[in-house]
């Protein structure tokens, strides 16, 4: 009876041990179903529906970072700029903005100078970066590149200034010169010598605003929607009808040559003047006795055959340095001889503007003492039709000549005229 009576009691005490844990081992998983937020903390954040499309479709970086800073999604362009590095955002700057919004919930926006990649000039990168939360966990990041706007805007603000100090110089000239004029009304050979040098002054003037009024029309009209065949012969001929007495006072001869009967398509007005640009600087820039020659050829090219116009003088020459800057708005070689001659510093970039908006281009080749060669190309009257279309990307803005990026081969250095 002892031995049954401990097997029953043993028995009874193993059924309250076994009810016990089932009842700790049940309430233990209510307790947990009650809180999901804190298993849920480490589940794969998930994009509210719709983000990941209309990130797909955004112009600026977009870069999404959960509460680790771990990049969730990223567009290809922030990976072009290097925000995105080993799934991390690679910008300090921007990952501390990141965390301050996802602390209080407020965008932030900032402008940001940052170095460029693979390049060891030391160019910065200008960005503005906008962060705003993403639902509770996320915050999204956009970055807009705004290199470009301020590159623009800075020429812009340069030629703004450039103009100023070209329209003051002559301005002021005019304004001292009647000054002296008046102070002078006893002294006729004073008056007729002030008198001339405000009319060169005045020439001056009146050259710079037609420049300056060329310059905006060929950069907002379409040469090609007015267009026609236009014979190079009769351009040369204007070209040098214009500087014949330019020429004549220095004793400078203009010798005109190559292939007849040669035709462009494109607007004559602005091709004359491109073409006496390139003629006028050729004559201001030769010494005394010289020999300016202009010659015309057609060439083969991939696209359709172009025609070749040639100006060659034996001038000062061009430096290295001064080839890369020679079509900005205002550079001058030779800011001296450019104020004896009347130069404004428009005339190549005009030149550059009417070549490109043709489908052509205008290339230099110069050595110090030995003289230069400008020559313009342009598709011939047939092929330019079919081309009409393609017109190059005018990026003149950045005062880039074409020299280094023509598709064509370019013409052996000339020989010196005798």
């Amino acid at each position: 009876m002892d031995v049954n009576a401990a097997v029953a009691a043993a028995a009874a005490i193993a059924g309250v041990l076994t009810g016990v844990i089932a009842m700790l081992a049940f309430r233990w998983s209510e307790r947990e179903q009650k809180r999901p937020t804190r298993t849920s903390l480490h589940t794969d954040p998930v994009l509210p529906p719709g983000v990941d499309t209309v990130l797909s479709v955004l112009r600026s970086s977009a870069v999404v970072l959960d509460e680790g800073d771990t990049v969730v999604k990223a567009s290809s362009a922030a990976y072009a700029l290097g925000l995105v590095r080993g799934g991390k955002l690679a910008i300090e700057p921007m990952t501390q903005m990141a965390r301050d919004t996802r602390r209080d919930g407020e965008i932030r926006q900032v402008e940001l100078d940052l170095p460029r990649r693979g390049t060891g000039r030391g160019e910065a990168l200008a960005v503005s970066a906008r962060v705003a939360p993403l639902g509770s966990r996320l915050v999204l990041l956009l970055v807009e590149d705004l290199t470009e706007a301020r590159r623009i805007e800075a020429v812009r603000r340069d030629f703004v200034a450039n103009v100023s100090h070209e329209l003051k110089t002559p301005v002021g000239a005019l304004s001292l010169l009647s000054e002296a004029v008046m102070g002078a009304s006893d002294d006729p050979e004073a008056v007729e010598r002030f008198a001339g040098r405000m009319q060169i002054e005045a020439t001056r003037l009146t050259n710079l605003v037609q420049e300056l009024i060329d310059l905006s029309r060929v950069q907002n009209d379409d040469p090609l929607e007015d267009a026609e065949p236009v014979r190079v012969d009769e351009l040369v001929a204007e070209a040098i009808d214009r500087c014949r007495h330019q020429a004549g006072t220095k004793q400078i001869t203009m010798a005109a040559g190559g292939t007849a009967d040669l035709h462009v398509w494109g607007n004559r007005g602005q091709l004359a003047a491109a073409l006496g640009n390139l003629v006028e600087n050729a004559v201001n820039y030769s010494p005394a006795r010289t020999r300016v020659g202009i010659a015309a050829r057609k060439m083969s090219a991939p696209g359709g055959d172009l025609i070749e116009v040639a100006v060659t003088d034996q001038g000062i020459g061009i430096s290295e340095k001064d080839k890369e800057r020679v079509f900005e708005r205002f550079y001058r070689v030779d800011p001296a001889r450019s104020r004896h001659t009347g130069g404004t510093g428009l005339g190549l970039a005009i030149v550059k503007h009417v070549a490109a908006s043709h489908g052509g281009e205008v290339t230099v080749w110069s050595s110090e003492g030995q003289g230069s060669t400008f020559t313009l190309r342009l598709p011939e009257a047939g092929a330019a039709r079919d081309r009409a279309s393609q017109h190059p990307d005018l990026d003149d803005e950045d005062g880039q000549p074409t020299t280094e990026t023509s598709p064509y081969e370019p013409l052996p250095a000339p020989e010196v005229l005798p």
